[in-house]
């Protein structure tokens, strides 16, 4: 899997400052409390700046997060460092499909589809063999992914997104090409970046390829690896997956009598 967040990263927080991380973090604390009771330690694979972990932090757990992006992780790490007060949330530079370390967790998590960036069926089992080799027998994986059947129903259209802050003024399009025999949206990004000060502007261009699941084979991969789909539902709302839900959420349960596969 290439590096999919090269230039782009340095301005992910602005692209995402309309995103409701709060609410997004009470979601998640409450699904890890209906399934994994009692959640001390998680470790969230593809964490991105770290806002996730931030606030999941400030509910409890300690929480360690796991990102491939240096960019991404400078933030994050610059993030814990403001923290006054001994942060309950560390970072760590790694590949959610290669990441190991001899911690053992309540829950593992992974937000905003990065399941979905991983393209390949040896991407997304290894993935799952990350999770579950870092989960205590009982614990919970928590992720969400683009779906299926929403996908094909709905079809991905090019998007524009104009946003500024006090330095820099951002034009991104967003163009997706269907890939139907890989379940695969490629999603072709044009970035331009007026700089306010100077009036220069760069432009750059990323491709982020995401695959989308259907529910049938996460069930198979989570077998395969240790795990049992116990939960699906809408990002956020809790309503049943259907047609109109491009964003779903799963819960995989580890189950006590299966180790790693």
């Amino acid at each position: 899997m290439t590096e999919h967040f090269q230039a782009y990263s340095r301005y992910y927080d602005l692209l995402y400052q309309d995103k409701d991380y709060e609410a997004e973090t009470e979601y998640v604390a409450e699904l890890l409390g209906r399934f994994r009771p009692a959640v001390n330690t998680v470790l969230e694979l593809g964490s991105g700046t770290g806002r996730h972990a931030e606030l999941l932090a400030g509910r409890g757990p300690q929480v360690t997060g796991v990102e491939r992006s240096a960019t991404m992780l400078e933030i994050a790490n610059r993030r814990a460092a403001a923290v006054e007060e001994e942060a309950a949330f560390a970072f760590h530079q790694g590949d959610v499909r290669t990441f190991r370390s001899d911690q053992q967790f309540d829950a593992v998590i992974s937000l905003f589809h990065v399941a979905s960036y991983q393209i390949s069926n040896a991407d997304i089992r290894n993935m799952f063999r990350t999770a579950s080799h870092h989960l205590l027998a009982g614990g919970c994986f928590v992720f969400d992914v683009w779906f299926g059947p929403a996908v094909l129903a709905q079809q991905p259209e090019v998007r524009i997104k104009r946003l500024e802050d006090d330095t820099v003024c951002v034009l991104r399009i967003a163009e997706p090409s269907m890939n139907i025999c890989a379940n695969r949206v490629d999603v072709h990004y044009t970035m331009l970046v007026s700089d306010k000060a100077t009036g220069t502007v760069e432009q750059f261009t990323e491709c982020h390829p995401m695959r989308y699941y259907f529910p049938l084979e996460l069930d198979l991969i989570a077998e395969q690896t240790g795990f049992e789909i116990v939960h699906r539902e809408e990002w956020m709302t809790g309503h049943a997956p259907s047609e109109q839900t491009w964003g779903v959420t799963f819960v995989a349960q580890k189950n006590a009598w299966k180790g790693e596969l």
